[in-house]
């Protein structure tokens, strides 16, 4: 069966044949994260961060707010690890970017009651914590020129979780 997949982009990413792609998940056929949906690219890895079970959450994660312009923390359990997930990917996509252009991208609009609203970052603690957490397991290192960029390692699992993600596997074959 022969499957055609189109980017998000709208092009044409090229081809597969279903059979031989889902013998080669572990290969590469072409496929980055790039190619993905980037929620369904976040659930993954997080999924698969949580699953290998070395990140720790903060001691603070059950009454931390994301940033100032927030009336309420998360109430997603795993908020961390898909944070941490969001901000692989984000790094995938545009390597050296640091710590405070990571709070522009998180940040939002802060409503102030009856006065203007105003543009607000986030929180800078909960950026730093993720980031150490992700160098502790080898996906993120610090770039020469400042920032921080994704490891062959980070770029190898964002990869293959596309890959699965675009060629499920099938348990019936």
């Amino acid at each position: 069966e022969t499957v055609s997949t189109q980017s998000t982009w709208g092009w044409q990413v090229g081809q597969y044949n279903r059979s031989r792609s889902t013998a080669m998940v572990g290969k590469s056929n072409g496929v980055c994260a790039k190619d993905v949906e980037p929620a369904k690219l976040v659930a993954a890895y997080a999924a698969h961060l949580k699953t290998r079970g070395k990140i720790e959450m903060p001691k603070f994660h059950e009454l931390l707010k994301t940033a100032v312009h927030k009336e309420l923390a998360p109430t997603d359990p795993d908020w961390f690890y898909i944070r941490c997930a969001a901000l692989a990917r984000r790094l995938y996509l545009r390597p050296g970017t640091g710590i405070g252009g990571l709070t522009k991208v998180y940040g939002g609009q802060s409503r102030r009651g009856t006065r203007a609203a105003h543009f607000s970052r986030s929180c800078r603690g909960v950026m730093r914590k993720a980031m150490q957490q992700l160098e502790k397991q080898g996906i993120v290192e610090i770039c020469e020129n400042g920032g921080r960029k994704l490891t062959s390692v980070g770029q190898r699992d964002l990869d293959q979780i596309a890959q699965r993600i675009l060629f499920p596997m099938n348990d019936d074959e």
